[in-house]
């Protein structure tokens, strides 16, 4: 199934009242560009998720166990939370390597936990045999269509609030999030993807034509550390994205560090690689662009940013 502006329109009427509409924040010129944050670490849950969360929920039908998911924390949150509002039960594998504030924040909106030894694709494949057994509905963080429609409706929201917007960058984890916004806009605006070096699996992925296991690691391992891309998020980004560039730990600790400098935001390593990318050189505006970085996620210790 091809998700299209058709399926992210129907996602937004389909979610409305359930999520926030966040806001977006003026950051000022950098390197010639305008540049604007979507600050999406301010949804239900400090991050974008709930949005796929709700709108995969409720176009579904729901058995007696309820639904389950793998997540390195911010997916299963917005699992979790959406759960919770519509009265079903929820279950979530969590890999070890997520830091214990997201393990805890899911915890907390009353979901099982199930913590599984090393990063994603472990707790995916424990996940699928578990939903084997129970024969729950199964909530994929970044592969199911309407998953990336949910986190498309970002793109009908920056269309409102940014209508000059030339560039928008994106952090690519699976996938989901890009491809939705991406499936919106249909190259009217630049999609451009942002990786980190140890993160690099959509790369992997464009350079051998379809997604490929990659290794995985790195400071925003918890968030954007899939070990493989989605089939469904690889041929909408394939078709429809700008390009990938990538982003260094380093320059992704100093986003961090500005975002509570002059914003004082705190956001999550996966959350401020976009803002990384623009501030450390990897992405190039030209003068008098519009740019929006996406500030995705917020669960993180804050002692990490502002210690």
């Amino acid at each position: 199934m091809t998700v299209g502006p058709e399926d992210v329109r129907s996602a937004a009427d389909r979610i409305a009242g359930r999520v926030r509409r966040t806001p977006v924040l003026e950051l000022g010129e950098i390197g010639g560009a305008s540049v604007v944050a979507k600050l999406e670490f301010l949804q239900h849950t400090g991050s974008f998720k709930p949005r796929g969360a709700f709108n995969k929920l409720l176009s579904s039908e729901v058995p007696p166990a309820g639904v389950i998911a793998a997540s390195g924390g911010n997916f299963g949150s917005a699992v979790a939370y959406a759960a919770r509002e519509v009265s079903v039960p929820a279950e979530i594998f969590i890999p070890s390597t997520s830091p214990e504030t997201k393990v805890a924040r899911v915890r907390g909106y009353g979901a099982q936990v199930t913590i599984v030894e090393g990063y994603w694709a472990e707790a995916q494949a424990a996940a699928v045999e578990r939903q084997a057994e129970t024969g729950a509905l199964s909530m994929h963080p970044f592969d199911q269509p309407e998953v990336i429609a949910g986190q498309g409706t970002i793109g009908i929201e920056l269309d409102e609030q940014v209508p000059d917007l030339d560039t928008v960058l994106v952090a690519i984890g699976g996938g989901g999030l890009i491809a939705g916004i991406a499936a919106w806009f249909q190259r009217r605006v630049r999609v451009v993807g942002v990786e980190t070096s140890g993160c690099a699996t959509m790369t992997a992925a464009l350079e051998a034509g379809e997604p490929v296991v990659a290794e995985v690691g790195g400071v925003a391992a918890d968030s954007l550390g899939s070990a493989r891309v989605g089939d469904h998020t690889f041929e909408i980004v394939r078709d429809q994205m700008d390009r990938v560039v990538l982003v260094e730990d380093d320059a992704i600790r100093e986003a961090q560090r500005a975002y509570w400098g002059e914003c004082r935001a705190i956001v999550e390593p996966g959350g401020a690689a976009a803002f990384a990318a623009i501030r450390s050189g990897p992405y190039e505006p030209v003068p008098g662009e519009r740019v929006c970085v996406l500030a995705s996620g917020a669960n993180c210790d804050p002692s990490t940013v502002t210690g």
